[in-house]
């Protein structure tokens, strides 16, 4: 799904760059000084061309389906956007999984929730954060820990791995788990006195 996801959006900005380098390129070579840097094979657009001019467009205007024509299709055009836009931001969070037998799931947020707890319970962690990204076959967990100072990062990644992560692994077997951890020191605050 990730791959499909990915490739689509790959898709979509490759086309709207050739529309836009093509739109650009079509406008620039209008413009006077573009159009003579231009080598002589390429085509050129006359300074005096207009693309519609005003007795064109009153004869588009005059066809009754003309105006909600564009107005239908610039409406479709920002809805499919706004779609995309929202699917991206809603994209890879893990809702639910399916534990194997019918109709039993995991919540994606309550397994979130309780490996931020067993992180948090690690000595030497001050605060963690889990999410959790992925599809069907594939998880993955993005986890921030906040060390005291002090702890030893070695000492905690491992504590991390052989019980966070590997009771997460167990519980959501047999899709694979990865985990991405970013450490982040707390900074000691020195008090001030008057």
């Amino acid at each position: 799904m990730s791959r499909l996801r990915s490739g689509t959006n790959r898709a979509a900005l490759l086309g709207a760059a050739v529309a836009l380098l093509g739109a650009g390129a079509v406008l620039a070579s209008a413009t006077d000084g573009v159009r003579e840097r231009l080598p002589s094979g390429w085509p050129r657009l006359g300074a005096d061309r207009v693309w519609l001019d005003g007795r064109d467009l009153g004869r588009w205007r005059d066809q009754g389906w003309w105006t909600p024509l564009v107005i239908a299709a610039l409406s479709v055009g920002v809805l499919l956007f706004l779609g995309w836009a929202v699917a991206q931001l809603r994209s890879g969070r893990v809702r639910e999984l399916p534990l194997g037998q019918p109709d039993v799931t995991l919540s994606g947020a309550a397994l979130a929730a309780a490996m931020t707890e067993r992180a948090r319970a690690i000595e030497g962690v001050a605060d963690a954060r889990v999410r959790l990204r992925g599809g069907s076959r594939r998880l993955r967990a993005h986890i921030t820990l906040v060390l005291l100072p002090g702890s030893s990062p070695e000492t905690v990644l491992e504590l991390l791995a052989r019980h966070t992560v590997a009771e997460a692994r167990a519980a959501t077997a047999p899709r694979e788990l990865t985990a991405d951890v970013r450490l982040r020191a707390r900074s000691h605050k020195s008090r001030r006195l008057r």
